[in-house]
C-alpha cells in the first residue's frame, strides 16, 4: 500500500512543495514565496508552508487537514544544530505528517544530483554552501553564516563586488574597469556616482545590486581584468569548499560525485565553470562534475522514498514526473 509524503525546499527566492507517494506518483507540485527562516523568522516559514500544504492537498484531492506518513523539509538558513531543532520542533507542531526530518536545503540538493553514496555538493546562489556525504553516512557541513564564517562569494556577493569595483574603478581608487559604464548603464544612469546616489536616497531599490551578478560574469567574459579577478576568486572558493569537504570524508582519491547548483553555478559561466573543473580535478581526480538538472525539490522527495525503503523504480518514477 502507497504511503504519502510531503518534500519541501524551501529557499531565500522560492519554495517548492511535493505531495506524492512511496510509489514516485506525483499528487501535486507547488510553489511560494521564499521561506528561508533567514528572512521570514521560524514562525513565517512555517506559515508559509503550511499555506503551500493546504494548497497540495487541495490539488491532490485530499481533505483538508489530512496527515501524511512523511515530511522531508529542507530550507536555507538551517545552518547551526540550534536552528535545526528549533525548525524540527516547529515542523512536528505544524502536524502535517506522522514522521519528519529537517534540515539544510543543501542535502535536497546533493540528493537531487545524484545518487552516489559518496558526494560533495555545492550550492552557489543568493550565497553559498557546501555539503559532503560518504557511503557509511558521514556528513561534512559548514556553518555558512556568510562572512562571519568565513564564507566568501555567492549572488549576492558577486553583485555588491560589482558595483564596489565599478565605483572605485570610476573614481580612481582602483584601476579603471569596464563594470564601471557596465553598471552605470545598467541602472540608466551616466555614472556610477549617480547609480549610488539612486541606492542611497531610495530612488533605485537596494535589492535591484543583485541584478549586477550576471552583468559581472558579461564584463569577465568580454575580458575586463578586474571582473575576471573576482570570478577566478569564486571558482577558487568552490574548488575550496569540496576540497575540504572531500578531504574531511577521505574522498579525494576515490571516485565520488560533485553536484553542482544555485543559480550561478546552474548559468553554466565558461570562466566558472572551467576555472571549477580545472581546480577539483587537481585535487580529486577521480571526481565527476555535474550541475544540478532537477529542482532540488526532487532530492526532498528522493529523501522520503529513501526513508520508506521504495525500490529503485520509484525514484526514477518521480525523477521522470517532476521537471
Amino acid at each position: 500500500m502507497s504511503r504519502l509524503f510531503l518534500a519541501v525546499d524551501g529557499g531565500a527566492t522560492k519554495t517548492a512543495l511535493v505531495l506524492g507517494t512511496s510509489a514516485g506518483q506525483v499528487l501535486a507540485s507547488v510553489r511560494g514565496p521564499a521561506s528561508s527562516p533567514h528572512y521570514v523568522g521560524v514562525p513565517g516559514c512555517v506559515a508559509i508552508v503550511d499555506a503551500l500544504v493546504a494548497q497540495a492537498r487541495a490539488a491532490a484531492g485530499l481533505p483538508p487537514g489530512t496527515v501524511v506518513d512523511r515530511a522531508e523539509v529542507y530550507l536555507a538558513g538551517a545552518d547551526l544544530p540550534v536552528e535545526v531543532d528549533v525548525l524540527h520542533k516547529a515542523v512536528g507542531e505544524a502536524g502535517w505528517a506522522r514522521e519528519h526530518r529537517v534540515d539544510n536545503d543543501t542535502f535536497a540538493l546533493l540528493r537531487a544530483g545524484t545518487d552516489a553514496r559518496d558526494a560533495v555538493a555545492v550550492v552557489c546562489g543568493t550565497g553559498i554552501n557546501c555539503l559532503g556525504r560518504d557511503a557509511a553516512g558521514r556528513t561534512a557541513r559548514f556553518p555558512a553564516l556568510g562572512q562571519i564564517t568565513g564564507d566568501w562569494g555567492g549572488g549576492e556577493h558577486l553583485a555588491a563586488l560589482a558595483l564596489y569595483r565599478a565605483a572605485r574603478g570610476e573614481d580612481g581608487r582602483d584601476s579603471p574597469t569596464a563594470l564601471t559604464a557596465a553598471v552605470a548603464a545598467h541602472f540608466g544612469r551616466s555614472t556610477v556616482e549617480d547609480v549610488g546616489a539612486g541606492l542611497h536616497l531610495g530612488e533605485i531599490p537596494k535589492e535591484r545590486i543583485n541584478e549586477l551578478s550576471p552583468v559581472l560574469f558579461t564584463v569577465a567574459a568580454a575580458g575586463d581584468p578586474t571582473a575576471r579577478r573576482i570570478v577566478a576568486r569564486q571558482a577558487d572558493e568552490i574548488v575550496r569548499l569540496v576540497r575540504v569537504a572531500a578531504t574531511r570524508l577521505d574522498l579525494r582519491d576515490l571516485p565520488y560525485a560533485v553536484v553542482l547548483g544555485g543559480g550561478v553555478l546552474a548559468a553554466r559561466h565558461p570562466l566558472l565553470m572551467d576555472a571549477v573543473e580545472a581546480g577539483i580535478a587537481e585535487h580529486s581526480p577521480h571526481a565527476t562534475l555535474a550541475v544540478l538538472a532537477a529542482a532540488p525539490v526532487t532530492g526532498a522527495a528522493l529523501l522520503a522514498l529513501d526513508a520508506f525503503g521504495a525500490p529503485a523504480s520509484a525514484g526514477r518514477a518521480l525523477r521522470a514526473a517532476l521537471p
